[in-house]
């Protein structure tokens, strides 16, 4: 008999084994490398035809043994036929002997030896297993240059597939009936510890792995010995080092361990590795977070792959989720999202006991889930989310609990982490997409649909109350509805899960035709739609209420919530939410995002949402828009509508459709819409000017018929379509219909057809009209002007100088106030339109000038090339040199700047029709008791004034105060709000001028107006951000605005601060001392004060000077006493973001604020600073804050001790003093016993010194002197003069009439009477 086969620790360890008895060990090896090559072939196909020729067990021959241990050893010496040879020698014969292990069974000990079978077993697999270690470590160990592998692969042998063969021969040997082959069900340790050990090692390189064939054959391996051999502790220990080390075999192990499981129906190996991860401790996972996130991935993939086994063992990972790893926490959620959508599908199987407890199984999980949505982790927030959206998809939430989850998905839109509003955002539209009410949510249908079903229920409750139980046996069918396709709406109640197709159209049972309502089925069929109804109607409602926090999301600064909330409002607008329209109305801003992908956010949106396939439907949603917006939302609109064009998504057919809706071509088509549609045509005017050339009749005749008088507006958009059109367009309706355009623009003017709210923007419009068409605007601007004043005066040819120039400033009783203020509007416009045309035709001779000089450059240097420089050239290189060029530009510019001034101020006054005007105008404002009047006219007078003063400096200078004394004291908050805007424009024009003002243009931020303070702050942010004007010592005010009660005012000036810090080097730093030094000395709260501060110190990033406001805020200690200060001061400190740097500086200005420490509230922030501190702080310094720390403690601690002393002290002393005065009272009774009817009558007691305390007896005729020590106020001094005189400070005593008694003198009364002190001298009194 043979001797055993034994595993060694190595295959060297056969050679060295402690030669024992009846072990199986190498007698005379080989020495392969001293063999020639064609001796080592010989060798090789020896031992290979003794292997092929011999039994398959004549392997355990010493012989064959040693042979074969000496080629497997110096296999990598071999030719790669030689090793083929031997491979495929090896392998072939265990293939053999497989099968022969089955036919052990049928066979008698005596002519099969068992022992044999198993040592032939052990040595094959042994050898094989040996080969391809070496293999795999030489491989490892080289580096093969791509060349050399190109030369490798034409001379060498496939050794790839081979490998994965010897594997696969291996997994089928372990899963063959070992156990008669070992006697045991448990096969040699050694033998399965050689098996797994090699296993393992191969999953470490990566590179098998992405063999699928070597990969299922290891799982097969691991899995066998694992399971079936029971191998499972050690396997385990194996797997959980790999999974911790190794990011790229989790998903393999995964593969191995559900393998396992399914095969052998023995899920031992995945509870143990369950378990094991459950034992862990959880701190260990915090410091250990690669294998925090490689175990979480095994987790969730065996939930994915075996999720009824990890739902019966989930109680052992749920304490994890105390943790602080918040990794293990987003696996274990993304665990049990896995398992509610796996582990529960047949759940309405089985028996009811079981039925129960998974059901309360499934419960636990999702209140898990739902109690996780408030982790503290943001991270694990929004992996909750997601696994909800999972869940949605996989309709895994049951109508009972999908309002819950709507709620927390609406609740985390306000999370404070972006990528948790994200989750929540993504959660909200994947609900909406499979909610089970239906494609269509209105609030209204689903509540007048559901107060008649349940009517219905009240009808049918008495008749079918008895058959209650019946109906509900009955019900299992689809639950259709006659005339309503509601056919899943029932079933969906029924079921714990929800299919998409649920309610799909639940919209069909909204439009009920008559009070009847279809019938439905039984009671309990009723029941369920009435409450799937009502939960429909709670989720319109949630999705709903989002609609605010959705438009704040617009706003973020994040582009992912900007981008997800524009998908969630598309989603919504398409289940018809209420209010969702209106929010994506107010995305349109967001095109002039910076942004780029925002801006495509939005494009994609409004492409999406208004552009439809049919022209007509695209032409009708883009005049609803123009029809409905305000003027920001028009500008984006234009600029959308111009993108669009140039990409050509709005084609030809559409602006015919809009040309169509503007000519009332289309049916039912209202004057709204015709005005909207011209709005459009406009829009698309801006990029393609020829659009409206087409139809310049059609503008006149319907802008300016018939149709203007239903739509006033229609006149003014009418007017926008003439100032679009293009050059070729202008000089063909000048040459066609001149004298009627410009007398219908005159007539809308200067005539009153149009209501007085529409006419200041059509006469508006109409005058930018007619000084962009006409080729003279000045001379008909002039007629416009005098028909204007006639129809005031009511006189035509009035001499208006006369009229106007009155002494007292008052107007003719027959003029009209509305007239007045037209007229006033007319003479500023044309004003600032002739500024216009003036800086215009200033522009278009500069262009011509260049162009000219450019061909004339051109055309010398042709004439120049092979001849002579001409004399024209000669010239103008003298003219050049002389500067008689830089004279030309200097007199041009001194013939516009004349043109300017002309306009108000230049000329004489009786030639000067705007200036007579203005002279006008002046008094007129200046007329206060009549403006009070007339509220109307004087904020037309007012804007009148202002555009006068934009246009001429000396006119601005002289009524600058008259503005501001206006801005200050007007009455309307119109007139304000005018002028407050009015400022901003003449600080831009006159920056000079308006310097000397700045303090009173920041005194419109405390306007009692809410309006007004808005457009101060907008005002004084674009002057600030523009850098045209400075930040004075006033910024304070703006900051206060931080906290206004408006929000909207709030939000602008939080923008204004936002977009400062951004400038150079963050001015907020600079302004930040003054900032404090100011608002401590105003009437703030102590909230405003900190949310201010705080958000100012919040805007400064960078540490350097953070490090220099420690240094500043200390200094700033010594310079004040007020407690208030101090609190501020130091409540600044605790808000700064402390560096290493400046938690030393800290420390080292001690000295600075060692006084005020003395303070609790003080002391409360000093602990916060520390407290952050020692978070970042290394070893070092976090000793010195420690230490710091407790010094600051005991200097706390002993300036209240000081404190206390000196209030004991003090307190002392007034005791002392009472009887001290009392002392000498009586001495003074005793001096003066004599005169003791005097004392009555005139009620004084004198001591024995000059010094006398006067103590009026209030009518009585008796006084005695009270002393009380316990009299709340009352005090009594003693106190030593310089010259030894004696001063005596007593209250004054109400007396209740007691007699005094002589010979009861040293006895003390208390009395509870009002006291008066009388004193000569004022002591500091106790605190």
């Amino acid at each position: 008999m043979a001797p055993h086969f034994v595993f060694p620790r190595a295959l060297e360890d056969l050679e060295h084994e402690g030669h024992e008895d009846n072990i199986l060990y190498v007698h005379n090896p080989v020495n392969i490398a001293s063999l020639v090559s064609s001796q080592l072939e010989e060798f090789v196909k020896g031992v290979s035809f003794d292997l092929s020729d011999k039994e398959i067990l004549c392997v355990e021959e010493q012989d064959v043994f040693d042979r074969v241990y000496s080629l497997v050893r110096a296999f990598a010496l071999l030719s790669p036929s030689s090793k083929l040879n031997l491979l495929e020698t090896l392998r072939s014969n265990l293939t053999v002997l497989l099968p022969n292990v089955d036919s052990l069974s049928r066979a008698s000990d005596d002519h099969v030896p068992l022992a044999s079978h198993r040592n032939a077993f052990k040595i094959y697999t042994f050898f094989l297993l040996n080969i391809l270690a070496q293999h795999s470590n030489n491989v490892a160990s080289k580096v093969v240059p791509p060349s050399a592998r190109k030369k490798q692969a034409v001379n060498s042998w496939n050794w790839e597939a081979q490998r994965a063969r010897i594997l696969n021969l291996i997994a089928n040997s372990l899963e063959i009936n070992l156990e008669l082959l070992f006697g045991s069900p448990d096969l040699d340790e050694s033998y399965l510890s050689f098996i797994t050990k090699n296993a393992f090692s191969m999953f470490e390189d990566v590179t098998l792995l992405k063999d699928s064939d070597v990969k299922d054959a290891l799982c097969r391996i691991i899995g066998a010995c694992s399971t079936k051999y029971h191998y499972t502790a050690q396997s385990c220990a194996s797997i959980m080092h790999l999974v911790h080390k190794y990011d790229f075999v989790v998903t393999h192990m995964a593969d191995a361990v559900a393998g396992a499981e399914k095969k052998y129906a023995d899920g031992s190996l995945a509870t143990s590795l369950v378990r094991e991860i459950g034992r862990t401790n959880p701190k260990d996972y915090v410091k250990d977070t690669v294998g925090a996130e490689n175990v979480g991935r095994f987790l969730v993939d065996l939930a994915d792959r075996i999720p009824k086994l990890i739902s019966a063992n989930i109680g052992i990972l749920v304490p994890h989720f105390g943790g602080e790893s918040y990794k293990i926490r987003n696996a274990l959620v993304a665990v049990l999202g896995k398992l509610i959508a796996k582990a529960f599908k047949d759940v309405d199987g089985g028996e009811v006991s079981s039925k129960s407890i998974r059901l309360r199984t499934k419960q636990a999980m999702l209140e898990i889930l739902l109690e996780r949505c408030r982790d503290v982790s943001a991270y694990t927030r929004s992996r909750v989310l997601q696994v909800w959206a999972e869940l949605c998809e996989e309709h895994s939430i049951s109508i009972g609990l999908w309002n819950e989850v709507v709620e927390v998905a609406a609740g985390r839109l306000e999370d404070k982490s972006a990528m948790v509003r994200k989750s929540a955002l993504n959660l909200l539209i994947m609900m909406l997409q499979h909610n089970p009410f239906g494609p269509q949510l209105r609030l209204a249908s689903f509540e007048a649909t559901l107060d008649q079903y349940k009517k219905k229920l009240k009808e049918l409750e008495p008749s079918e109350g008895e058959e209650r139980s019946s109906d509900a046996d009955i019900f299992n069918g689809d639950g259709e509805v006659h005339n309503l396709n509601c056919e899943t709406v029932v079933k969906g109640l029924q079921h714990d899960s929800l299919t998409d197709s649920c309610l799909s159209q639940s919209e069909d049972v909204i439009p009920l035709q008559n009070s009847s309502v279809p019938d439905v089925g039984n009671l309990e069929q009723t029941r369920a739609l009435v409450a799937s109804l009502e939960a429909g109607l709670r989720f319109s409602k949630c999705i709903g209420a989002t609609m605010p926090t959705l438009v704040q999301l617009m706003a973020s600064s994040s582009a992912t919530d900007v981008e997800n909330t524009i998908l969630l409002l598309m989603r919504c607008k398409q289940f018809q939410i209420d209010g969702s329209e209106e929010c994506l109305r107010k995305m349109l801003p967001l095109v002039f995002s910076q942004d780029k992908s925002i801006y495509e956010a939005v494009e994609s949106a409004f492409h999406t949402i208004y552009i439809r396939k049919s022209p007509i439907e695209t032409a009708s949603n883009l005049l609803c828009l123009a029809t409905d917006s305000n003027i920001g939302d028009l500008a984006a609109l234009e600029f959308i509508v111009g993108a669009l064009v140039s990409k050509g998504d709005i084609s030809s057919s559409t602006i015919s459709a809009l040309w169509d809706f503007f000519c009332f071509n289309v049916g039912g088509t209202t004057a709204e819409q015709s005005r909207g549609a011209l709005s459009v045509l406009c829009m698309i005017a801006k990029t393609s000017t020829s659009v409206l050339g087409s139809h310049l009749q059609d503008i006149i005749d319907i802008g300016f018929g018939r149709w203007s008088k239903v739509d006033p507006l229609l006149a003014r958009t009418a007017c926008l379509a003439f100032q679009r059109l293009s050059e070729d367009d202008k000089k063909k309706l000048l040459a066609s219909s001149s004298v009627r355009i410009f007398g219908i623009l005159e007539s809308l003017i200067t005539g009153f057809w149009l209501p007085a709210n529409i006419w200041f923007a059509a006469a508006d419009k109409a005058i930018d009209a007619i000084y962009a068409i006409h080729p003279t605007p000045e001379t008909i601007a002039a007629d416009m002007i005098k028909k204007s004043l006639s129809s005031v005066c009511n006189n035509d040819g009035v001499n208006v100088q006369s009229d106007i120039d009155t002494s007292s400033g008052s107007m003719p009783l027959t003029v009209q106030v509305a007239k007045l203020s037209r007229c006033l509007f007319i003479i500023s416009h044309i004003a600032m339109n002739q500024l216009v045309y003036i800086e215009s035709c200033a522009r278009k001779i500069q262009k011509q000038k260049l162009t000219k000089e450019k061909k004339d450059s051109e055309n010398q240097s042709i004439d120049s090339n092979g001849t002579v420089p001409s004399g024209t050239q000669k010239d103008n290189d003298i003219n050049a040199e002389l500067g008689f060029a830089a004279s030309e530009d200097a007199a041009l510019d001194a013939l516009f700047e004349k043109a300017e001034k002309e306009i108000v101020s230049g000329g004489s006054n009786e030639n000067n029709l705007i200036g007579v005007c203005a002279t006008f105008m002046s008094k007129l404002c200046r007329n206060f008791g009549l403006m009070q009047k007339y509220p109307e006219l004087q904020a037309s007078a007012m804007l009148a004034l202002c555009r006068l003063m934009i246009i001429d400096a000396d006119f601005c200078d002289a009524n600058l105060q008259l503005l501001f004394t206006v801005v200050e004291s007007a009455h309307s908050e119109i007139v304000r709000s005018n002028c407050t805007i009015a400022l901003g424009d003449l600080a831009v024009r006159f920056p000079n001028l308006l310097e000397p003002w700045t303090e009173n243009m920041y005194a419109r931020l405390k306007d009692p107006c809410g309006s007004v303070r808005k457009n101060a702050v907008l005002v004084l942010s674009h002057l600030i951000l523009n850098d045209m004007m400075k930040v004075k010592g006033y910024i304070n005010e703006m900051a206060v605005r931080l906290e206004d009660e408006d929000e909207r005012i709030s939000n602008l000036a939080k923008l204004f601060f936002i977009e400062l810090s951004k400038k150079g080097n963050n001015p907020i730093y600079n302004l930040l001392p003054d900032i404090l030094s100011k608002l401590s000395q105003q009437n703030l709260s102590k909230d405003s004060f900190c949310n201010i501060m705080q958000f100012l110190i919040a805007s400064i990033k960078k540490d350097r000077q953070m490090e220099a406001l420690v240094e500043k805020l200390c200094h700033r200690f010594s310079g004040v006493t007020d407690v208030r200060q101090w609190e501020y001061i130091s409540y600044c400190l605790s808000q700064l973001s402390f560096t290493e740097k400046g938690m030393k500086k800290l420390i080292e200005l001690f000295k600075t604020y060692e006084h005020v420490l003395s303070e609790d509230s003080v002391m409360d922030h000093f602990r916060n600073i520390l407290s952050k501190g020692k978070k970042f702080a290394k070893l070092e310094l976090k000793v010195c804050i420690e230490e710091f720390e407790d010094k600051l403690n005991k200097f706390h601690m002993d300036k209240k001790e000081q404190e206390d002393t000196a209030r004991n002290a003090q307190i002392h002393q007034q005791k002392v003093g009472s009887s001290q005065g009392f002392n000498v009272a009586i001495n003074s009774e005793d001096h003066s016993e004599s005169n003791s009817a005097s004392d009555e009558t005139e009620g004084e007691v004198i001591d024995d010194c000059t010094e006398e305390v006067t103590l009026p007896l209030n009518g009585k005729s008796e006084s005695e002197l009270v002393v009380s020590e316990a009299h709340s106020g009352a005090s009594s001094e003693l106190t030593e003069l310089e010259q030894g005189d004696i001063e005596i400070q007593s209250p004054q005593v109400k007396t209740r009439g007691v007699q005094r008694s002589r010979t009861k003198k040293s006895n003390v009364k208390h009395e509870k009477g009002d006291n008066i002190s009388v004193t000569k001298r004022v002591i500091r009194s106790r605190r």
